[in-house]
């Protein structure tokens, strides 16, 4: 049997941008996709803390040690530059694998620089 685990977090993002004219995505700083493992163009959950919209989107990498967060697309329309979200990653593992699983979870302060 496979469960669906939280493999890793982007906690407390701040939004710095927003694209309504992309085609659609979540533009990251490519570091903070890097630090998580979570890879160009894969699926993610978003959370908007400030106004209660969640939401699936896909992942681009944006400029390293930036700090971006870029609402794109239709998702421009789930935010605004300065709201707080969390992003989330899961991924399917085996009974065995969950033994030894621990997800990688990062929080960001208001620059998205990662304080723990």
């Amino acid at each position: 049997m496979l469960r669906c685990m939280l493999r890793s977090k982007i906690h407390m993002a701040t939004v710095t941008d927003s694209n309504i004219a992309y085609e659609g995505s979540l533009t990251v700083d490519e570091v903070l996709l890097h630090i998580t493992g979570i890879k160009p163009y894969e699926q993610v959950m978003v959370s908007n803390l400030n106004n209660g919209e969640r939401f699936e989107t896909y992942v681009i990498p944006g400029e390293r040690n930036s700090g971006i967060i870029c609402l794109n697309g239709p998702t421009a329309r789930k935010g605004t530059i300065g709201d707080k979200i969390i992003i989330f990653c899961y991924e399917y593992y085996t009974e065995d694998e969950i033994k030894n699983f621990s997800p990688k979870i990062i929080r960001l302060d208001e620059k998205n620089r990662i304080i723990e």
